[in-house]
């Protein structure tokens, strides 16, 4: 914790100190209250806890891991795109927590755009949401095997394990030993040319609303990768590429 108090209570004092009943604001009313008061708190983090403290955001809550009846985060209501105001308890549908979303089903209308298969992004199988969740989970936890020194990134509750990113989510946001962002990106499967555009997207955002306009690494974890990504993957300087592989021993326990 930067200062005295977590982000999520002094988000509470700029609603205080800003916003009336009904008032309508955008996120940029927070991130500048924030920036003339707590500088050192991040933009993005900023960003992250309006989501994260609309009780209706469900796609975004389910992703912010301290989110929890109780747990301070239940404040605004989102109205739209970058819309909110304060959220009413007495008119207001009640708020919604991580344990009680179905896996995998956006309750506020948000696409999943990898279920949907937009962007060119093939749609892919339950049981493969499922493996990808175990290999994210696994690699979070055993970043060194992807480069020695890379840390999972955490900054004022927010994890970035599964980082939101512009109403999207990456699958893991490290910092490598030199204190730089890497953008992880995992295929359950195949790693084909098209993730280029994807992961470049994520590592831009977080070039230009985390890091300060430093460089951004990119890495595409995959089972294989195809000819045509590595190709395309030589002209990125900061993107790299590495293939997983499972392996499986069975002994007797008798």
């Amino acid at each position: 914790m930067i200062y005295e108090k977590p982000v999520k209570a002094l988000m509470h004092d700029f609603a205080r100190e800003r916003l009336k009943s009904g008032q309508v604001f955008s996120k940029a009313e927070p991130v500048q209250w924030f920036a003339e008061r707590f500088p050192k708190i991040k933009r993005a983090t900023v960003m992250i806890h309006v989501d994260a403290m609309s009780v209706n955001a469900a796609n975004e809550r389910k992703h912010h891991r301290s989110v929890r009846p109780g747990s301070g985060h239940d404040l605004f209501f989102k109205l739209g795109k970058d819309q909110y105001r304060l959220w009413n308890r007495e008119g207001d549908p009640p708020p919604v927590y991580a344990e009680t979303m179905l896996a995998g089903e956006p309750l506020d209308g948000t696409i999943d755009y990898e279920a949907q298969g937009e962007d060119g992004v093939e749609p892919v199988t339950q049981r493969e949401f499922a493996f990808e969740k175990d290999l994210r989970n696994y690699l979070s936890k055993n970043l060194h095997l992807i480069e020695p020194g890379l840390q999972l990134y955490e900054d004022e509750g927010v994890s970035g394990l599964e980082y939101p990113a512009g109403g999207r989510f990456i699958d893991i946001l490290a910092v490598d030993k030199g204190g730089h962002y890497v953008v992880v990106e995992l295929k359950v499967s195949r790693g084909y040319e098209r993730t280029i555009g994807q992961i470049l997207r994520y590592m831009g955002w977080i070039r230009q609303n985390l890091s300060a306009g430093e460089p951004v690494r990119g890495v595409i974890v995959a089972s294989s990768i195809s000819d045509d990504l590595k190709i395309a993957a030589s002209l990125v300087a900061d993107l790299s590429l590495a293939e997983y592989e499972l392996s499986l021993t069975i002994r007797q326990a008798n």
